[in-house]
């Protein structure tokens, strides 16, 4: 038989866990009847299935369609079900899974687009410095001499050398102390608490820097196995330059704010193309002209500087998303393909698969949080029987989030534990490293687990972990990271916010090895390769996009780059489903993804783009309310640019945005939008299909756009009319533009508001399906 004899059937891996001590022949015969209910016949499954596995642990491979597959994972037997991939030689992942290899190329044979890797574009990294050392930065001289533009300097410093640490890669380096210590006193800078130069003590800017420009690094892993391939960044053929701005304190980086426009204003003197920020400060938001990041990323627009942030680690909550200004790109989190699979069996053979980094077999007894801990929650105040937890790995819940698996890691060490099993919701479950070996796995797995300690009255419960692999390939990816902080903008509502989403989740790069993999002054472990989630990851997987068409399309405003960003960004996992938003239990939308997910080959020919200039940005401003003199206070002096109100505000709804958010309908209301071709098609004709939010209808006028040598610029209108009744909930839509080859795709987004009732506090709905095509 073919195993691929049907289109719409693949080979799936069932996996069920342990065998419960069946023979191999009992337990292929228990395979079979439970394939069978998905099967017309017994004889269809037992054709259908490849391989049945029945002595280490409990599963079988079989050719199945998608309904099938789903079938058999709400069935209570089954752990996992997930489709059987091809394997290759392994890399750090995140950029494969966005297509971008070392191979890539375009695809459409008339754009003649050859595929640079950021080739001489500068990249400033805002960021905790960097550790020169790192693979990732070392000196390559088919990079050729420091680009002829640059005009910045390496700044020594503490164990930073000038000459030693910069080199034809890391062409720049500078520190900022002075706001800093301006309120917090003199740096600690005894026993390598910190650096006084550009080297990095937190690890964050080295690892930031490395995932967008850092050269290719074979064989990089997490402590000699997980994760292992050829770490590199999106455009490991750039040119990086570091502002440290962020100091450690505290465990964490601090950054202050005149310290970081003092970065903003050196790196736009020294001739960066391109600046990235993984930084900012949760709500309530600042004026946008009365921020570092704001004011220094209007600065750089207008000098045709692109500027990437990192959207906030404050989510799942609606509008906790930072760094709001319309002129800079900001960044949601999401995972990709790659997990780390870790097998915890009991000792009554029961078997259960989490996640985790563990790096070697466990092999202990095993107790409940309530032996150790007072009221069961695994946190320091509540520890109160350490010889409970000694030498034991403990079972811990997440208690409604009110525990994190950082923090029950650090208080079962205090108790002399060996390891921890932390259950939270599977759409909250986050891995990483907690210094102590955790295990993370979700509600039910831990239910289990409970309940067979709970039965070990007589018996010592115990517990055999091994350790973690690494694999590529399950699904549904991406999705969107709890953690990643969602809109609507709580400053600027009619600015879709985050903008896009990008890897974020376990993301592998350099680290500096005099730092340890947690920050934690226990920790005393080293590596050169470390994973790190946030925000501040996915920021600087944009921020590499955004070089890699800074190269291929050096003449392009920050705003093109950016709606080639959106508008090619697409919202589906690799199930062809809506991607799901994590912490929730549904489907992402708009606010949680912004446009969607980066796509960086169709980026760099999106056909269409929406640009717009400093003058543009004036209008927006004058149209939020602010004063000229307040605008001037933003704007670069320029002698083409008109500062003055006087030439007309315009509403942030009508500021040229690949988005239209209307979070305050009440009447029928016409939105302006320019699109501009940038594709090698000069002439050829765009057609309209509009997906109409619910409750809404909407209207595109031209429904087609011609475009020509002479014409690259066209101008459409959308209005839109609420219904009669409205529930003032938000709904989402789109427009689409096509030529037939290019997608040019448009969020929508809208909260109608005609009823008395129709206030704050109404929660996002998915869109309805009302299309209509021109």
């Amino acid at each position: 038989m073919s195993a691929l004899s049907s289109v719409a059937s693949q080979v799936h891996i069932v996996y069920l866990g342990h065998n419960n001590g069946l023979t191999p022949s009992l337990t292929t015969q228990f395979h079979l009847q439970l394939l069978s209910r998905v099967f017309a016949e017994p004889e269809e499954a037992r054709q259908a299935i490849l391989y049945s596995y029945s002595y280490g642990f409990s599963g079988f491979s079989a050719v199945l369609n998608s309904t099938q597959a789903t079938t058999l994972s709400e069935t209570e037997e089954v752990i996992s079900v997930f489709r059987s991939r091809m394997l290759q030689l392994h890399t750090t992942r995140s950029w494969d899974f966005m297509g971008l290899s070392l191979h890539s190329q375009m695809e459409q044979p008339s754009s003649q687009m050859h595929l640079k890797y950021g080739d001489d574009v500068i990249v400033g990294i805002l960021d905790t410095g960097v550790w020169p050392e790192s693979e990732s930065f070392r000196d390559d001289p088919h990079l050729g001499p420091v680009p002829s533009s640059w005009r910045g300097t390496c700044v020594g410093g503490q164990q930073f050398d000038p000459a030693t640490a910069c080199n034809r890669k890391l062409i720049g380096a500078r520190y900022y102390l002075a706001g800093f210590e301006a309120e917090t006193g003199l740096l600690n800078t005894s026993g390598g608490a910190e650096y006084r130069s550009a080297r990095d003590r937190v690890g964050h800017g080295t690892h930031t820097a490395s995932t967008a420009v850092g050269a290719v690094s074979p064989n990089a892993s997490y402590f000699g196995g997980l994760g292992r391939g050829a770490a590199r960044g999106g455009a490991p053929r750039a040119r990086l330059a570091v502002y440290k701005v962020c100091w450690f304190k505290d465990l964490t980086g601090r950054c202050n704010d005149a310290d970081i426009l003092a970065a903003f204003d050196d790196a736009l003197h020294d001739g960066v193309h391109v600046i990235s920020a993984s930084l900012g400060s949760p709500p309530p938001l600042s004026p946008l002209f009365a921020t570092s990041t704001e004011v220094g990323s209007f600065h750089a627009m207008q000098l045709g500087v692109s500027t990437v942030f990192s959207a906030g680690n404050d989510g799942p909550d609606a509008a906790m998303v930072q760094n709001v200004s319309p002129w800079g790109v900001t960044v949601a989190a999401s995972t990709i393909d790659r997990r780390f699979p870790t097998v915890i069996a009991l000792g009554n053979n029961a078997s259960f698969v989490g996640e985790g980094f563990i790096v070697k077999d466990m092999k202990t007894p095993l107790v409940e949080s309530t032996s150790v801990f007072a009221d069961g929650t695994c946190s320091l105040d509540q520890l109160v029987n350490r010889t409970a937890a000694s030498g034991k790995i403990v079972l811990c819940f997440s208690t409604m989030g009110m525990v994190s698996g950082e923090g029950a890691a650090l208080a079962v060490y205090a108790g002399g534990g060996s390891g921890v099993i932390f259950a939270d919701s599977s759409s909250r479950r986050s891995n990483q490293d907690n210094f102590l070996p955790t295990v993370h796995v979700n509600l039910r797995q831990g239910t289990h687990i409970l309940n067979y300690i709970q039965s070990r009255s007589r018996q010592r419960p115990t517990v055999h972990v091994s350790a973690s692999r690494t694999v590529v390939g399950s699904t549904p990816a991406p999705a969107i990271a709890y953690f990643s902080s969602r809109g609507p903008s709580s400053i600027s509502p009619n600015i879709l916010k985050p903008d896009v989403t990008a890897p974020g989740v376990n993301i592998l790069a350099a680290w500096p090895p005099k730092s340890s993999p947690t920050m934690l002054p226990l920790d005393k472990r080293s590596t050169e390769w470390n994973f790190d989630t946030g925000t501040s990851m996915s920021c600087p997987h944009v921020t590499g996009i955004v070089a890699i068409l800074r190269s291929v399309h050096p003449t392009w405003s920050p705003a093109a780059v950016k709606s080639a960003l959106m508008t090619t960004a697409y919202v589906h996992d690799d199930t062809s489903d809506a991607m799901l938003a994590g912490g929730t239990q549904k489907a992402a939308d708009a606010f949680d993804t912004g446009a969607g997910h980066v796509d960086p080959l169709p980026a760099l020919d999106p056909g269409l783009v929406y640009d717009a200039d400093a003058r543009d940005h004036v209008r927006f401003l004058c149209g939020l309310g602010y004063t000229e003199a307040q605008v001037r206070q933003m704007v670069l002096p320029s002698p083409a640019l008109d500062t003055s109100c006087a030439g007309g505000a315009i509403g942030d709804a009508d500021l040229n945005y690949p988005a239209i958010v209307l979070p305050e309908l009440r009447v029928v209301v016409t939105v302006k939008r320019t699109v501009t071709n940038v594709g090698l098609q000069r002439e050829t004709v765009y057609h309209a299909t509009v997906i109409s939010p619910q409750g809404t209808h909407v209207e595109v006028w031209p429904p087609a756009l011609a475009f020509s040598p002479r014409c690259a610029r066209a101008e459409y209108y959308v209005t839109v009319t609420p219904a009669k009744l409205s529930r003032g909930r938000y709904d989402f839509g789109e427009i689409v533009w096509s030529d037939g080859y290019h997608r040019v795709r448009t969020p929508l987004v809208v909260r109608v508001t005609n009823l008395p009732d129709a206030g704050v506090g109404a929660q996002p709905t998915n869109q309805h399906r009302d299309t209509t095509e021109y």
